[in-house]
């Protein structure tokens, strides 16, 4: 602009016309060039700093989801994710390009004073609201991520659970609730969202008037014969470009606390889960399972859930765990998979702590089927192979024969080659609980767990999961249930019993039922005595 209105339209050269059009021409293309490698180089390094921390977190997320579960943790990954978008927004790119207000400044400058004070005075005001947008934005945006939060949870609960909500009618209750929860959370976005798009047309507003106060004061000047007017349209248009990097970050700054928000939250997730310190190498164990004086504390409570536990399974033994709801029997079963480290006293199996083996190993040497089965998208047989990627068929075959669901597999549509789909499972409780035992099974585990095995089972599953006990038995394994029904603990030969967090008895299956039942005559035989009911 400077060249062609002081020198081309003065002198009326075309020549010099066309040449400073090539040199533009050139010069926008090198831009160009320039811009589109700055964002390659950008996006591939956005990518390699997600690919760097995606197993680290997802492994964080994992752990601290099975030990004690917040919000934190499940934000984890999205926190990462915040943080990538960041790296690969054109927003970053104006963090770059910000060095340059101060040289185009100081361009400003040189067309005259009073223009370069303008320019000076119009940056310091945009950046002033740029931190008043930080400081006023800060709070409205972490309420609207909460309340989002809030509302994704109770949606993903009732969609969970919407065979259960449909049939109890309790849709309309649900929406009710789903509808409180999304309401709250559209209400902070609103509010955000008045917040930053206020601080943003102020911006822009700002930014045009300096412009246009910016020609009119070189106008001005011009009219005082101290500039050209070439200097004063170029000057205007230095003055947009000083500015540009300004408003684009005040434009998208919900970007920049979304990921410093994440940024924060990462570190302290990652914090407070070390990475897995190595583990030497052990031979293969013995099925015999030693554990003394335990004490189990939930993560997030004070209060034991189990005191002073103790017991030793030889290997081919099944001890059963009984005891009423609550008193510790789903504690002992994820103390004893190493899910929970114990507060105090130890778990060993053949004579080292679970610690003491890398967790994949442990989990190798372990088969559990929890209280509630969980199977995952994919096939049948891959579930039951623990999403192995490689699976042997044969091994897969092997653990569903153990479990006696080989023939209940094969009735399936496309057999173990049956497509599982989370979202729209067709299979019933004992199918799924079932396939959960060949999963438990499978690998050739050394110690099985199993927590309530029969809850979904019918007669034909109960005889099949006591024929699976059976030959662990013999096979030398050690088998641990956790039970309410008698017919679970059929195989057993010791027992446990478990009271308010405490081991009341524990000996062969028939000594300690014969007390227990002494214990309840003695009981029966006082209340009578005392005139209760009996």
């Amino acid at each position: 602009m400077l060249q062609v209105y002081d020198r081309v339209l003065g002198s009326g050269s075309e020549e010099t016309l066309v040449a400073l059009s090539i040199l533009v021409i050139f010069l926008y293309g090198v831009m160009g060039i320039l811009d589109y490698t700055r964002g390659r180089v950008m996006a591939r390094v956005g990518a390699r700093f997600q690919s760097a921390l995606d197993e680290r977190v997802f492994d964080v997320v994992l752990r601290k989801s099975a030990t004690a579960p917040d919000a934190r943790t499940q934000s984890g990954l999205m926190d990462l994710e915040a943080i990538q978008r960041l790296l690969t927004s054109p927003l970053l790119m104006a963090f770059f390009d910000l060095p340059w207000t101060p040289i185009f400044i100081a361009g400003i400058f040189l067309f005259h004073p009073l223009l370069g004070w303008l320019a000076v005075a119009g940056s310091v005001f945009l950046i002033a609201i740029t931190l008043a947008n930080q400081l006023l934005s800060k709070r409205p945006q972490l309420k609207s991520a909460q309340a989002a939060q809030a509302a994704t949870r109770a949606s993903d609960q009732f969609r969970t659970d919407a065979e259960m909500i449909q049939a109890m009618g309790m849709r309309t209750a649900a929406l009710r609730q789903w509808q409180h929860a999304r309401r709250a959370s559209l209400a902070e976005q609103i509010k955000t969202t008045d917040v930053g798009g206020g601080f943003t047309s102020l911006t822009k507003t700002v930014r045009l008037l300096l412009q246009s106060a910016m020609l009119g004061l070189g106008a001005y000047l011009v009219l005082q014969n101290e500039m050209t007017a070439g200097a004063m349209i170029a000057g205007s248009i230095m003055l947009g470009r000083a500015l540009a990097p300004i408003e684009l970050m005040l434009g998208q700054w919900q970007l920049v606390q979304r990921a410093q928000s994440g940024w924060h939250a990462l570190a302290a997730l990652l914090s407070a889960v070390p990475p897995e310190r190595p583990h030497t190498d052990l031979p293969k164990p013995k099925a015999r399972l030693v554990v003394k004086s335990l004490i189990a504390v939930p993560p997030g409570e004070s209060k034991p859930a189990l005191a002073n536990v103790g017991f030793d399974l030889p290997p081919g033994y099944a001890m059963g765990v009984i005891g009423p709801s609550g008193s510790g029997k789903s504690t002992l079963a994820r103390c004893l998979t190493g899910v929970w480290a114990p507060a105090r006293g130890s778990v060993r199996l053949d004579a080292a702590s679970l610690d003491q083996y890398a967790p994949d190993v442990l989990g190798t040497l372990i088969g559990y089927l929890p209280q509630r089965v969980h199977l995952f998208d994919g096939t049948v047989g891959q579930n039951i192979a623990r999403l192995s990627a490689n699976p042997d068929a044969a091994v897969v075959v092997a653990a569903a024969k153990k479990a006696n669901a080989h023939e209940m597999i094969l009735a399936l549509p496309d057999g173990y080659d049956t497509q599982i789909d989370v979202s729209q499972q067709r299979l019933s409780g004992g199918q799924i609980q079932r396939i959960g035992l060949a999963r438990a099974l499978y690998g050739d585990p050394v110690i099985l767990i199993l927590d309530e095995p029969n809850s979904n089972l019918d007669n034909v599953g109960s005889q099949a999961l006591n024929t699976a006990i059976r030959e662990a038995k013999a096979d030398q394994r050690s088998v641990i249930i956790m039970a309410h029904r008698p017919a679970a603990i059929q195989e057993c030969d010791l027992l446990l019993v478990l009271e308010n967090g405490k081991a009341v008895n524990f000996g062969p299956k028939d000594k300690v039922l014969e007390t227990m039942v002494k214990n309840h005559r003695q009981i029966r035989l006082a209340s009578t005595r005392d005139g209760g009911v009996t």
